[in-house]
């Protein structure tokens, strides 16, 4: 059923264009500070349903981890409210043969709901660490500002200026992508996670609070049992090389070596986690343990595994 418009709110901008470029000449107009063009991402339902319909759940679960791999595209309208989790889960159940030929997109979607009543439950407390670092390293090992070359783009590492360059002229970057820049700033460059989950939420079309800051605390360590890190090997294979091949760093990259040699370079040597843990793994410890002596099973809720 179609619905009709939204009358304009008092002080609004306009909503109807004659093109694009009048859109853009407008927004031009109305924000000087503002550089670069319009967004290849277009807004509105109709954007939204196009999108939608294109979505193909199987493509998705073989080929999600790749950069050029059948994302969905769908996070900037879920995200502005376009569309609902309810809406797309609906439309992934009505064009597969089976349930578990959309596992994959539905746990996807299953994260998204998750971030969101974290963040019902943490409120402000998203921008803090959740946990201690996992990494041997304390929270004041790691600086509070972005480094003035990776908001510039001029690191020299070509996947990296490459990922900035997308994250600023179009508002979107692909999951694997904002992974490998989270796990390297923190990582590699030692910035608090934070400084760069703040300046991906000025760049994202799809920035929303939780998402990004709990993910952002995902790859750190500080909402997670073990940091989330990559070789080169690894980024090779799901850029199909696009980054590696002529970057100019290609012989001193950082990203080289197993994930031993990469692990004992990057992260201070620290106890077990099972041994000593954190404050709420040892909360969790003494519920479970109370409630095993009492015959019953696990107490404490597991997190989900990503």
């Amino acid at each position: 059923m179609s619905r009709a418009p939204s009358p304009p709110i008092s002080g609004d901008l306009p909503r109807d264009f004659s093109s694009r470029e009048a859109l853009e000449q407008l927004l031009a107009d109305a924000f000087p500070q503002a550089e670069g063009p319009l967004s290849p991402i277009r807004g509105g339902r109709e954007a939204a349903d196009d999108q939608l319909a294109r979505v193909q759940p199987g493509r998705y679960a073989k080929s999600r981890n790749h950069l050029d791999g059948a994302v969905t595209g769908l996070s900037p309208y879920i995200r502005h409210g376009v569309l609902t989790l309810a809406q797309v889960r609906n439309a992934v159940f009505q064009r597969i043969r089976k349930r578990d030929d959309g596992a994959k997109l539905i746990n996807e979607l299953g994260w998204r709901d998750f971030w969101q009543r974290m963040w019902l439950d943490l409120g402000d407390g998203i921008h803090d660490d959740q946990e201690d670092f996992k990494t041997g390293h304390d929270s004041g090992a790691y600086v509070r500002e972005l480094p003035a070359d990776v908001r510039d783009g001029t690191t020299g590492l070509a996947c990296m200026d490459g990922f900035r360059d997308q994250l600023v002229s179009t508002g979107w970057l692909h999951n694997h992508a904002r992974m490998w820049m989270a796990a390297w700033l923190v990582h590699w460059r030692r910035v608090h996670w934070k400084a760069g989950a703040d300046w991906f939420l000025e760049h994202l079309l799809d920035g929303d609070p939780a998402s990004n800051h709990l993910s952002w605390q995902w790859v750190a360590s500080t909402f997670s049992h073990k940091p989330y890190f990559f070789n080169r090997s690894n980024l090779e294979r799901y850029s199909e090389g696009r980054y590696c091949d002529g970057c100019p760093s290609a012989a001193q990259c950082p990203f080289e070596g197993s994930y031993e040699q990469l692990e004992n370079q990057l992260f201070a040597p620290m106890p077990s986690i099972r041994d000593k843990g954190n404050d709420r793994n040892r909360r969790d410890r003494r519920a479970n343990n109370r409630q095993q002596s009492k015959g019953g099973g696990n107490a404490a809720l597991a997190r989900p595994k990503r």
